[in-house]
């Protein structure tokens, strides 16, 4: 079988694919990656087959000059999908400007810089199967112009299937001469161009790869869902010397993510009140803190171990409790080891996976414009003092780790391609 993965130049989304291509690859089919051509070391660093297709576009390059566009990336969920969490945002009024904006604005510059060239590759190629993340509609784009079966992966919430989902719950309610449908027409008018009419599933798959569990998830209505085990990877790794030696006492990690400070402008917290006010628990802290974050602090205190980067996977095992930023591959690494973890949420889904992580039992969430020093240090103090936290954790984490791991949905993937892929 030939699979295809699409994707837009983001290494940390890119990043929730890698360990599906690799299945894929040790069962035996032929895998490779297409993107901008910019994108093509970090899919080559990964192991795989880059495909360099069409021009270098990358949004935030775009909006490195743009600070207002910037900052309203990093408020919360971008409109219109910013309705998936919140019912006043839930109507008509609301979601069709959105919608409107969304396929004329983000969704079309992303896309536009591949399409092309990907319909051409596809057409060369001719793959079975088509894999995209849910920003990358250039994907099923090429899937419908060969008859490919094709799938989304998701890289944290399904906000898009679920805001789509009630997109047309409220479209079907309007008269005929108001059920505008943007997103549709958009591609429709490349179903003209290369030969396919529209077909719903353009936009959310033939069916969608879940590394999440049902816990920390939220299903869209009516989509096919498969879920898989996480498999974490983030790039480069080397574990240091000093993290094969045991703590001596409790060890708490902290991390508040790479694109804080590699996409946007730095921390949403005070990591020097935080700092402080651990500093006198018995606790050994390891914290991630880029350079140019790590100017700011006026002490280090004696209980802290300040580095730029270590592998997350292999530091979270020796930990007693984590705070993070509850981003999605940081929160579902973290949930892979039964360790009670503090999510100081701030935009995208990162408040809806701190709510469900603490609907879980499994950990405490603060939004980061409350997230003080001696409120952390309370919520701390709590994961590591209340046993309910860690036996949540462990729950959590079986409910994880039973989950079909990528090699072996492999063959439901198969099948579903078999079922899906029309007649060339």
């Amino acid at each position: 079988m030939r699979v295809l993965l699409a994707v837009n130049p983001e290494k940390t989304i890119f990043q929730y694919m890698v360990p599906l291509a690799w299945a894929l690859r040790t069962a035996g089919h032929d895998v490779r990656v297409a993107g901008q051509p910019a994108f093509a070391d970090v899919v080559t660093q990964a192991g795989l087959t880059a495909v360099p297709l069409g021009s270098d576009r990358n949004p935030w390059r775009i909006t490195a000059h743009k600070p207002q566009a910037r900052a309203e990336m990093r408020v919360g969920i971008p409109e219109p999908y910013d309705a998936f969490d919140d019912p006043a945002k839930s109507t008509w009024d609301y979601l069709k400007p959105g919608i409107h904006a969304a396929a004329k604005g983000w969704h079309r510059v992303s896309n536009f810089p591949i399409i092309a060239d990907l319909v051409e590759f596809a057409r060369s190629w001719k793959p079975d199967l088509v894999i995209w993340e849910p920003l990358t509609y250039a994907g099923p784009i090429a899937a419908k112009a060969v008859g490919a079966a094709h799938a989304r992966i998701l890289f944290g919430i399904d906000v898009f299937g679920g805001v789509r989902r009630r997109y047309l719950e409220l479209k079907a309610q309007q008269p005929p001469s108001e059920q505008a449908d943007p997103l549709a027409d958009w591609l429709a008018g490349y179903g003209r161009t290369y030969g396919f009419d529209f077909t719903e599933d353009m936009l959310t798959g033939h069916f969608t790869i879940d590394q999440f569990p049902a816990s920390l998830q939220t299903e869209a209505p009516g989509l096919h869902y498969l879920r898989m085990r996480y498999v974490p990877y983030g790039g480069r790794a080397i574990v240091p010397d000093w993290l094969r030696d045991p703590p001596k006492r409790p060890r708490v990690a902290l991390t508040m993510g790479l694109s804080a400070t590699e996409i946007f402008d730095g921390y949403t917290i005070s990591l020097q009140d935080i700092l402080t006010a651990l500093a006198d628990l018995d606790i050994d802290i390891v914290a991630t803190v880029a350079d140019n974050e790590r100017k700011h602090l006026t002490h280090i205190p004696d209980n802290a171990h300040l580095v730029p980067y270590v592998p997350w996977h292999a530091l979270v095992p020796t930990c007693s409790a984590v705070i993070h930023h509850a981003g999605a591959a940081t929160l579902a690494t973290t949930s892979l080891t039964p360790v009670p973890q503090l999510a100081l949420h701030y935009h995208f889904d990162q408040p809806i996976l701190a709510r469900k992580l603490a609907d879980t039992g499994a950990g405490l969430a603060i939004h980061t414009s409350q997230a003080t020093g001696p409120a952390v240090r309370h919520a701390v103090q709590r994961l590591l003092t209340e046993p309910h936290f860690h036996q949540a954790a462990s729950r959590l984490t079986h409910e994880i780790t039973t989950l079909p791991s990528p090699n072996e949905l492999v063959p439901q993937i198969e099948r579903l391609v078999e079922t899906h892929a029309h007649a060339r």
